[in-house]
C-alpha cells in the first residue's frame, strides 16, 4: 500500500510486532501533539490496538502463532501454514514507503528492525520491548544491523544500552516503557469489590486463550467458595468470549453498567468473573491483590505494579525464553504445572499469607523497575 506524503505535517510511522507491542505503541501515539500525522504498521494480527488513536497501513498478516515465540514449534507451524506468504507484502510496503515519513519507529523485538533495514530503511528509533537484560543480550549480528538502521534506542536494562553503546550506538536506558503504559479504561472495578481478596485473570491474547482461561477456572472453583477472591478477567482484542463460556461451562450475562468497557459477567451461580476489555486492564490491576497471567506484556505490567502472578508451564511452552523471563521476574511470578489442582494450591497459598504477597509484591516492584522512559521517548521522537 504506497502512502502519500504530505508537505504540510511531520509525518511519523510505527512499526510493531505484536499484541503488547501495539498497546505501547498505541499508548505512545495517543501522547504526541495532534499537529504530528501518524500512521501504525502492526505486522501481525488487526492492530486493535490502535482503534480511535492513528490509521492502520500496510498489508494484515496473520500467523498460526500470532508472533508468540513462546511455544515451542511456533515458528515451524507458521511456515507450514503459509506464514511465508505474508513476508513478501509486508517487505513491499516497507520498500514502498522509503522516505515518506520523517521518522520511522520500530516497537517490539529486533525483527521489526531486521526487516526495515533489509528494505533499505535507516535513522531508525528502536524500542527493544523484548529482551530484559537479564538474560541474552545483543548478539553480534543483531549489533551489526541495529547499528546501521537505527539512530536511537531505548532499552529495558543498563547492560543492554551498553552493549550497544560500546559499537557505537546511541542507546539509552530510561525505564521501563511498559509501565508508562499500562491501558486505563471506562470500567469501575474496585466498585465490584465485595470480598477481601481480588484476582485478575490474564489468559493471554493468542490461541491458547481458552484452553488457559479453563485451567485459571478450574483452580478457582477447587478453592472452598468463602474462600475465593473477586474475580477479574481481562478480555484481550479478538477473543471470543463465547467460546471462554462454552470451555468453563459458565454462562454469559451481558453489561448491564454504561461503563464502554464493560464486558459483563461469566457465573455458573456459585462462581462470578467480572469482565472488561484489555484496554482497561489497569483498572482491573489496581483493584486486584495478585494475576494469573499466561500473558506477556501484561504479566511485566502486573509484577511491576506489584501484582504477584501464578504462572503455569505449558508442555508447548519453548523453555529457553521461558527460563530467560524468569531470570528477570525471579520469585515475584510463581510458577507451576498445568494443571488445576497446582495452580489452586499456589492461589490459595498467597491468598491466605498477606505477608508473602507483599514480599513478592516488592520483588516485582524492584525488577521490572519503574516508569519513566515515556518522556524520553517522546522527547527523541519528537526532536
Amino acid at each position: 500500500m504506497a502512502v502519500e506524503a504530505s508537505p504540510h505535517r511531520r509525518r511519523f510511522l510505527f512499526i510493531s510486532n505484536g499484541h503488547g507491542e501495539d498497546w505501547i505503541a498505541s499508548a505512545i501515539v495517543a501522547r504526541l501533539p495532534k499537529s504530528i500525522e501518524v500512521n501504525a504498521y502492526p505486522m501481525i494480527g488487526a492492530g486493535n490496538a490502535y482503534t480511535g488513536v492513528c490509521p492502520i497501513v500496510g498489508p494484515r498478516a496473520t500467523l498460526a502463532s500470532e508472533g508468540w515465540r513462546n511455544v515451542k514449534g511456533s515458528l515451524q507451524r507458521d511456515l507450514t501454514s503459509g506464514g511465508l506468504k505474508t513476508i513478501p507484502p509486508a517487505l513491499r510496503f516497507l520498500r514502498e514507503i522509503r522516505g515518506r515519513y520523517e521518522r520511522v519507529i520500530i516497537v517490539g523485538d529486533v525483527t521489526g528492525v531486521l526487516a526495515a533495514y533489509a528494505c533499505g530503511l535507516r535513522d531508525l528509533i528502536y524500542l527493544d520491548v523484548y529482551k530484559t537484560g537479564a538474560a541474552r543480550l545483543y548478539s553480534a549480528a543483531e549489533r551489526f544491523v541495529i547499528k546501521r538502521a537505527c539512530t536511537t534506542v531505548f532499552c529495558r536494562a543498563d547492560n543492554l544500552a551498553q552493549t550497544l553503546e560500546q559499537v557505537g550506538v546511541d542507546a539509552r536506558s530510561a525505564g521501563n516503557v511498559m509501565m508508562d503504559t499500562i491501558p486505563d479504561g471506562d470500567y469501575d472495578a474496585q466498585s465490584r469489590r465485595t470480598r477481601p481478596l481480588a484476582v485478575t485473570l490474564l489468559p493471554g491474547s493468542r490461541a491458547l486463550t481458552a484452553e488457559s482461561f479453563e485451567l485459571q477456572i478450574d483452580a478457582l472453583r477447587s478453592l472452598p467458595a468463602d474462600q475465593r477472591p473477586d474475580i477479574f478477567l481481562a478480555v484481550a482484542g479478538g477473543i471470543n468470549i463465547d467460546d471462554l463460556a462454552k470451555k468453563t461451562g459458565l454462562r454469559r450475562t451481558h453489561m448491564l453498567s454504561a461503563e464502554s468497557d464493560d464486558l459483563g459477567e461469566l457465573s455458573d451461580g456459585t462462581l462470578s468473573v467480572h469482565m472488561a476489555r484489555g484496554g482497561a486492564m489497569g483498572n482491573l490491576l489496581a483493584a486486584s491483590d495478585l494475576v494469573l497471567s499466561q500473558a506477556g506484556t501484561a504479566t511485566v505490567q502486573a509484577l511491576g505494579l506489584g501484582k504477584p502472578a501464578i504462572t503455569f508451564v505449558n508442555p508447548r511452552d519453548r523453555r529457553s525464553r521461558f527460563n530467560d523471563e524468569q531470570k528477570l521476574f525471579g520469585e515475584a511470578r510463581t510458577v507451576v504445572p498445568a494443571e488445576a489442582a497446582a495452580i489452586g494450591a499456589a492461589l490459595r497459598g498467597l491468598l491466605e499469607n498477606d505477608e508473602e504477597r507483599r514480599r513478592q509484591a516488592a520483588i516485582g516492584r524492584q525488577n521490572i523497575g519503574g516508569p519513566g522512559a515515556m518522556q524520553a521517548i517522546l522527547e527523541a521522537i519528537e526532536a
